[in-house]
């Protein structure tokens, strides 16, 4: 209760990041960490409907969020994975412009043959950025395909190298 208390006071707006995991179905009660769990998540929504002042919630997962839950929420605002040209400005420009990329970068395959998020192209790029920076050198394709197969992986999805055209000899 105290955070929403404070948030009052300091006239806040609360922001829950991926709330689909606080505000999830609640599930069948078969142990002592079940009903912890869904009286945690009954807490939250009492307070959430107490609280006077302005909550945002995101997720990726509105699908999972209880349906008790659903039924107190006023706005609900769909918003669509980018598009194939902000995706390759993201690609672009996600990273400070003086991190360097090399020759053989191809943002526009990336862009075209990748539907990702913002935050997952930011994702690649960070781990491109990474494995470049421990060899001391400009991001290279084969950095980011390796990059983008960890995205996909975490993301549960099937890779098939033909997804990758050419660049699909830097899985191995």
């Amino acid at each position: 209760g105290i955070i929403f208390e404070e948030a009052k006071r300091a006239n806040v707006i609360l922001f829950f990041d991926e709330a689909d995991a606080l505000f999830a179905k609640r599930t069948e009660v078969a142990d002592s960490n079940d009903r912890y769990a869904n009286s945690e998540t009954a807490y939250l929504l009492q307070k959430i409907e107490e609280h006077d002042g302005m909550t945002i919630l995101a997720t990726n997962l509105y699908h999972n969020f209880d349906p008790a839950f659903v039924r107190r929420i006023t706005y609900v605002v769909h918003i669509d994975s980018p598009d194939e040209a902000t995706r390759l400005r993201l690609w672009k420009n996600t990273l400070p412009s003086k991190v360097e990329f090399s020759d053989d970068v191809d943002f526009d395959f990336l862009a075209e043959r990748f539907e990702l998020s913002g935050s997952n192209i930011k994702s690649v790029l960070h781990t491109a950025a990474y494995i470049a920076g421990e060899k001391d050198r400009a991001i290279t394709m084969a950095d980011i395909i390796i990059s983008l197969r960890y995205e996909l992986e975490k993301l549960g999805r099937i890779i098939d190298s033909s997804d990758f055209a050419n660049y699909g000899v830097y899985l191995v």
